[in-house]
């Protein structure tokens, strides 16, 4: 990332800041300091005040944050950020400061009103997320490698999806190879066979692949730190009626969704084009999720597709289209892609194929 990336984020923070009647922020979330200034490492605080743009951590990250830390004056000490603050006055009383309120626990939250009580403390919600959730070239050139790597990772793995191998063997190759190409898993990797798809996050067993068992594989590639998402659903020796029907209502859900997704669309609307068809099949009961979230630095970010979402679909979005039917006793079949979100329509990055794919 160059200078020039975080310089903007900086001036569209300060600008949502201003906008939101605050003198000031206070950034905990780690992932939101990675974004807003580049530091990748385990603690660190960010203050953005009128006065200036101050970093703050401790002894271990005296170099990492020299070389990583964009826009910010850094103040490195052995005590804790909140007395750094204090020891350095880089807080005056009377102002306004936000503080991410979704990742501020109640004792940071005791500590910063009884060190600082001249400052008018406000809880915000989501003003960094909503700030990251539009990508710029960067990150769509960062997210369309992670995909890259997923897909070709995926086609190396088909031949283990067969009897004899099981599902942590096949998610353990998975994870290896997402850290030979890339910068390692997105998320740990869901492989289910047979009743096991019927759980939508399934964690991988001893069970061995049979035949008639559809197999769920939801698992992705990480690259500079931005995180890919897919799920595909094959079927291993023979598919009988049920495998096609199931199969055939899941990928026309998730098509009509990719159909609709564009810019100025709301979450909601998305979720239903998916959502509505499974209950006019006679499986809407078996649809136990959101149709899809966000993706970035973290593998669920805003916004989100979900019947209760708010949200309205802005350009350069990038989000997953998965909807699922998860039948107890016998299987689950869920198709994801993930895509950029354009003025007239949405890019679908992942290339695998979504056809319903049977494994001798």
């Amino acid at each position: 990332m160059t200078e020039k990336i975080y310089f903007d984020r900086q001036q569209q923070l300060k600008n949502m800041i201003a906008d939101s009647g605050l003198d000031g922020i206070l950034i905990t979330n780690l992932t939101n300091i990675r974004y807003i200034c580049g530091f990748t490492g385990s603690a660190g605080t960010c203050l953005v005040t009128p006065s200036g743009q101050y970093f703050i951590t401790d002894g271990r990250y005296i170099e990492q944050s020299k070389e990583q830390v964009k826009g910010f004056d850094r103040y490195i000490d052995m005590d804790t950020n909140l007395s750094i603050i204090k020891k350095n006055e880089l807080l005056k009383n009377d102002t306004k400061i936000g503080f991410e309120g979704d990742h501020v626990n109640f004792t940071l939250y005791d500590s910063m009103k009884k060190m600082f009580s001249g400052i008018n403390w406000e809880s915000t919600k989501m003003i960094l997320e909503d700030l990251a959730s539009v990508k710029d070239e960067t990150e769509l050139d960062a997210i369309r490698t992670a995909v890259d790597i997923t897909d070709k990772v995926y086609e190396e793995i088909l031949p283990m999806l067969r009897p004899g191998y099981t599902e942590k063997q096949v998610a353990n190759t998975l994870v290896s190879k997402y850290r030979e190409y890339g910068d390692g898993e997105a998320y740990s990797p869901i492989v289910a066979t047979g009743p096991n798809g019927a759980l939508p996050h399934a964690v991988p067993t001893d069970r061995e692949f049979k035949k008639g068992d559809f197999i769920v594989i939801d698992a992705a590639a990480k690259y500079a730190g931005y995180h890919a998402d897919m799920t595909r659903t094959p079927v291993v020796g023979e598919a009988t009626d049920k495998h096609h029907e199931i199969y055939a209502i899941v990928k026309e859900a998730q098509q009509r969704g990719c159909d609709i997704a564009k810019a100025g669309v709301s979450c909601k609307d998305v979720d239903s084009a998916t959502r509505d068809y499974i209950h006019e099949m006679g499986y809407g009961e078996y649809y136990t999720h959101g149709t899809g979230h966000g993706l970035g630095l973290e593998i669920h970010t805003s916004p989100r597709f979900s019947p209760a979402s708010v949200d309205v679909l802005a350009e350069n979005n990038v989000m997953t289209i998965e909807p699922g039917i998860y039948l107890a006793g016998w299987g689950g079949v869920r198709i994801e892609d993930d895509v950029i979100i354009n003025k007239d329509d949405c890019e679908i990055l992942n290339k695998t194929t979504k056809d319903l794919v049977v494994l001798d």
